[in-house]
């Protein structure tokens, strides 16, 4: 299982050129392949509106359900973002946090699920779910401790790709702005060993228009 993990984290989070939406359609991939579930899921936190957004599922009949929004207080997924703490049950009918309204909506009606938060510095950015096993065997804890060790790499690449997004959308079309944000747009396409000297430019850029 441990290999399981390395390759997951290679094929699904280390590339941060990869655009944002597939590299969340590789998480829930990687994830569902793991376990052998039958599906799995990420919520992404909308801190505007208090509200998880659907942004991503494993199952091409699914594809519907990304951009669908629930309450961010809602089930399992607002549990587990409200606090923090991963979740492991194998009977959600017998679960007072289950929104079963919620999952009749999207189609599907999971009989049992772990969830994890997507945690990057103590800020939840939103919830990773995987989705019954073909079998109906139980998830273990140590299984628990892999999918919250693969969401903590996914937070860290989810935390950087979405940084870059912010700062180019806010830099983008603002006169000598744009430059700089296309030549951050370009550093992410550099060799590694060209990087560091790239870096060491822009840091020198910000000095000189720092106030």
């Amino acid at each position: 299982m441990t290999d399981d993990l390395h390759a997951a984290v290679a094929a699904g989070v280390l590339p941060a050129q990869e655009r944002f939406a597939e590299l969340l359609g590789a998480i829930v991939e990687v994830a569902r392949a793991i376990f052998h579930a039958r599906g799995s899921s990420i919520f992404l936190y909308d801190e505007q509106t208090d509200e998880l957004v659907f942004a991503a599922v494993a199952n091409d009949e699914e594809r519907s359900l990304i951009g669908m929004r629930i309450p961010a207080s809602t089930g399992i997924a607002g549990w587990v973002l409200s606090s923090g703490t991963p979740l492991v049950i194998d009977d959600l009918e017998m679960d007072p946090r289950f929104a079963r309204d919620v999952a009749e909506s999207t189609g599907y009606v999971p009989k049992g699920l772990m969830a994890v938060p997507l945690l990057h510095d103590e800020r939840a950015l939103g919830v990773l779910q995987v989705l019954d096993r073909p079998s109906r065997s139980r998830f273990s804890l140590e299984e628990m401790e892999l999918l919250g060790l693969f969401a903590t790499q996914a937070a860290v690449a989810l935390d950087l790709l979405a940084s870059a997004r912010r700062a180019r959308a806010a830099l983008d079309g603002q006169g000598t702005a744009s430059v700089v944000a296309r030549l951050a747009a370009a550093l992410e396409g550099l060799d590694e060993d060209r990087q560091e000297p790239a870096h060491a430019l822009l840091r020198d850029l910000e000095r000189l228009f720092a106030p």
